[in-house]
């Protein structure tokens, strides 16, 4: 299993920014990786974990804790790395570094229509609860 440990800036930002343009995509401009990163990094929450095998960073996932709820970001495995634990690793990862700061209760996000990756956090013990999701661009 390749090793977990908190995001280092000066060796990792190319090779995250690499994979989440891989896994992710992205659309709007808040989702921008380079800018995602900059912002995560300035809070300086410890919250922030790359996979890496040897040199290779080949997984992510953000956290945030707010006092009162957990939040996963940022869930990311490179392709042909997938299907072998790693996602899995990654969340309990996470809830454990929330877990430590005293969070009781995680949440994520993800499109209605991203039924694999649903399927993916019904196997790590996530529900669908009925809430709606709101959001604001700012």
């Amino acid at each position: 299993m390749p090793t977990i440990r908190q995001y280092t800036d000066a060796t990792d930002r190319i090779q995250v920014i690499e994979l989440w343009q891989q896994v992710f995509g992205y659309e709007t401009a808040h989702n921008e990786p380079n800018l995602a990163i900059s912002k995560k990094i300035a809070i300086n929450d410890g919250l922030f974990f790359v996979a890496v095998e040897g040199n290779e960073v080949i997984g992510t996932i953000m956290a945030g804790y707010d006092g009162h709820r957990g939040w996963l970001y940022s869930v990311a495995v490179d392709p042909k790395k997938r299907l072998g634990g790693l996602g899995r690793a990654l969340v309990q990862h996470a809830e454990r570094a929330l877990a430590d700061l005293g969070c009781m209760k995680v949440n994520l996000q993800l499109l209605a229509a991203n039924e694999a990756t649903a399927a993916f956090y019904k196997s790590v013990g996530y529900t669908i609860e009925p809430r709606v999701s709101m959001g604001k661009v700012l």
